[in-house]
């Protein structure tokens, strides 16, 4: 059985390419939290494995059996983060680290257990997808709010769920996945959105959002 560290490993490098975003060294350092001498051994190890194709100076890929892996673990991950939620009433701001200390300790009988449970869910509380069994997974937008054209209604996919804070204060706005919005306004001296939620038809709740905060929401075309 793989280690957890092998594990975490594969589900960082899955997760920055997933946001776009190169797998180096030093990206993966900053999101382990961990030194970059550190990264760098593991990734020669993970490529001894063949678990990821590795350059230095180039980042990491999965190779298939990586991916293989990264996506059954982050299939546990957002599954407990649902069961979490839906079932023991957890905060969405707080699954995520209950999550990470969970996923790797239960067993396919208790993943399947949480389908059944669950209605065999494709969706975490944040709106990002669960992995299938058979390792298929949906597409994510990555279209920020920041990016909706003034005036066009949008719908919220996901909310970036790796500060708590951001996630306390999406609840707070009514900003959660599946709701409607539309920005109404844009300040270009310092960003700022002005953005109100769609509902029967009529605009709601209008909240001038920062630039940063608004670019971990992420939408698509409302239909």
């Amino acid at each position: 059985m793989l280690s957890e560290s092998v594990q975490n490993y594969l589900k960082a490098i899955y997760a920055l390419r997933e946001d776009g975003t190169r797998a180096t060294t030093n990206a993966l350092a900053e999101r382990l939290g961990v030194a970059a001498a550190s990264v760098t051994g593991m990734l020669k190890k993970l490529d001894e494995m063949k678990l990821i194709a590795w350059e230095p100076y180039q980042g990491a890929s999965l190779t298939m059996n990586g991916r293989k892996i990264a996506l059954e673990v982050i299939r546990h991950h957002r599954l407990i983060e649902l069961y979490l939620t839906s079932a023991m009433g957890y905060p969405w701001d707080k699954v995520h680290d209950e999550a990470e200390k969970l996923e790797h300790a239960i067993s396919e009988d208790f993943e399947e257990a949480m389908v059944r449970m669950l209605g065999n869910p494709t969706r975490d509380p944040h709106g990002d997808p669960i992995p299938a069994k058979d390792g298929t997974v949906a597409a994510v937008s990555r279209r920020a709010l920041t990016e909706t054209p003034l005036g066009e209604d949008a719908r919220v996919e996901r909310v970036r769920d790796a500060d708590p804070e951001v996630l306390r204060r999406a609840a707070r706005l009514g900003l959660r996945p599946g709701v409607r919005v539309r920005v109404v306004a844009r300040n270009a001296e310092d960003g700022t959105l002005t953005v109100a939620i769609v509902a029967d038809g009529a605009l709601r709740a209008e909240q001038v959002l920062e630039r940063a905060f608004a670019q971990d929401v992420f939408v698509v075309a409302a239909t």
